[in-house]
């Protein structure tokens, strides 16, 4: 028996070519430098944690969860939620495994088929390249004192109509924003991010709970 998931907004890819020059003092970045910033930044890392919140408005609800992520070269990541607790996805390299303490079963779907809103952000350990995976990228300052990058995930067209990328000027993404062809919003913005911190290795591993049968689910159609 297979279970389908509802995969909120697929997997991030991100950016094209766009030259809106911003000021930083007496220094001008474009969308271009920001990009290359964020690569850069990403690409020399083999490990990194941080603290997240997710926020999601659409579909007629809100919420609001939190936890912290953890991530590791090649294509490891965790996503260990402590609201609401018990909450777990992870991707061990071959599967994405998804858990709520107190489901009836534990949801599992190969990593090569994964198309899930937070799955995009293991590509940051890997070989990222923003400026091949977005179009029409536009740079902005941001509120915060860093930069927003936007643009239309290449292959996402249908599906999402705005992703916005908060960076710092040193290339650290503090904010994910998605906006959704049904109008949905999702938001990530992380804290406290610490690169290339010790990770156990048990920590990309998953059991499921005695008892607790596991469903293979379906990709999106």
């Amino acid at each position: 028996m297979s279970a389908k998931i509802l995969w909120r907004c697929a997997g991030l890819p991100l950016l094209a070519s766009a030259c809106v020059v911003l000021s930083f003092g007496q220094a001008p970045f474009s969308a271009h430098e920001l990009a290359q910033r964020a690569d850069r930044h990403y690409n020399q890392l083999h490990s990194l944690t941080a603290g997240f919140t997710e926020t999601y408005a659409g579909l007629g609800m809100q919420k609001t969860e939190s936890g912290k992520l953890l991530l590791e070269k090649p294509g490891r990541m965790k996503w260990e939620y402590s609201s609401p607790p018990g909450k777990i996805f992870l991707l061990d390299g071959k599967y994405a495994w998804f858990y709520t303490k107190g489901d009836a079963q534990v949801q599992r779907i190969p990593a090569k088929e994964l198309d899930d809103l937070r799955s995009p952000l293991r590509f940051l350990l890997g070989h990222t390249n923003l400026e091949k995976e977005m179009s029409n990228l536009t740079a902005a300052p941001a509120s915060n004192g860093g930069f927003t990058l936007t643009g239309l995930p290449k292959g996402q067209e249908k599906r999402v109509t705005r992703l916005t990328l908060t960076v710092t000027v040193a290339g650290a993404i503090t904010a994910i924003e998605i906006e959704e062809a049904d109008g949905a919003l999702t938001r990530f913005t992380f804290t406290d991010e610490r690169p290339d911190a010790a990770i156990s290795p048990e920590t990309f591993e998953f059991t499921p709970p005695p008892g607790v049968p596991v469903v293979d689910a379906m990709p999106p159609v």
